[in-house]
């Protein structure tokens, strides 16, 4: 940590850097990670909340479609702030482009910083444009945008972290889409996206309360609809316990070098 202020100001510019080369690198490619998620989730809306949606009861006073609104548009964020750091962090290692970062002046502080930078911009940006997309669908009215920004940015950057520890210990391309597919993906279903989890029976319920994706979508719930199923403030101290976590475990990972150095 000393580095960090010794190099202030290559950190700084380091930083700059790192985080406009993330933007750059998904922005050019706008229609694989950009488009497809808004693609994804506009099926979403016509084939749950219309279709399905239109023969279910309200949920807390909210039609069904406003009621998984929310959840839907936290679940893009959560899948493209962890993929883009993943993949790009990855990269960053199989064309052996981290060993410039490694030898430079910096702190493994400023290139944490500007990857998980990198993944929240992609995931808050996807983000808004399912939000736009859901516009013609339902009418938003949210409840608190301090609230709504809040629980986004915090779990766009828990992801974004997820995603960099991935991608330090992945070995190969396939890797990188093992957590995804059999981690990520169960725990963003089971978290309440699609329902409100008083509809399960009392066990069911319970088993809930232990997956962390569940507060993040209660949470961003509360700030656009007023409702969740979990206690805000506790949300929030799980999200950040976690990127504490996830951010002391990437700091120690690039230090011993695991995974970046031979």
């Amino acid at each position: 940590m000393s580095s960090l202020y010794k190099n202030t100001p290559y950190n700084f510019i380091a930083y700059k850097t790192i985080v406009i080369k993330e933007v750059l690198r998904f922005s050019r490619i706008w229609l694989q990670t950009i488009v497809p998620p808004a693609i994804t989730m506009g099926l979403y809306f016509v084939i749950f909340g219309q279709l399905i949606g239109s023969q279910l009861k309200d949920i807390d006073n909210y039609s069904y479609m406003d009621y998984i609104v929310p959840g839907l548009i936290i679940m893009s964020i959560i899948s493209n702030s962890y993929s883009n750091v993943v993949s790009s962090f990855y990269s960053t290692k199989f064309h052996h482009h981290i060993e410039e970062l490694l030898v430079s002046p910096i702190s493994n502080f400023t290139i944490i910083a500007g990857y998980v930078s990198g993944g929240v911009v992609r995931g808050l940006v996807v983000g808004v444009i399912v939000t736009i997309v859901s516009l013609f669908f339902t009418e938003l009215h949210i409840h608190s945008y301090f609230i709504t920004i809040l629980i986004a940015i915090l779990t766009a950057t828990l992801f974004s972290l997820a995603g960099l520890i991935n991608a330090i210990f992945a070995k190969s391309f396939d890797d990188i889409s093992i957590v995804p597919t059999f981690v990520l993906t169960p725990l963003t279903y089971l978290g309440g996206v699609f329902y409100s989890i008083e509809m399960l029976p009392e066990f069911w319920q319970s088993v809930s309360m232990f997956n962390p994706v569940l507060y993040m979508v209660n949470g961003f719930r509360m700030g656009m609809l007023g409702v969740s199923d979990a206690s805000l403030i506790t949300a929030i101290i799980i999200i950040l316990g976690f990127i504490m976590a996830l951010g002391a475990i990437s700091l120690w990972l690039l230090h011993k070098g695991v995974g970046v150095k031979k």
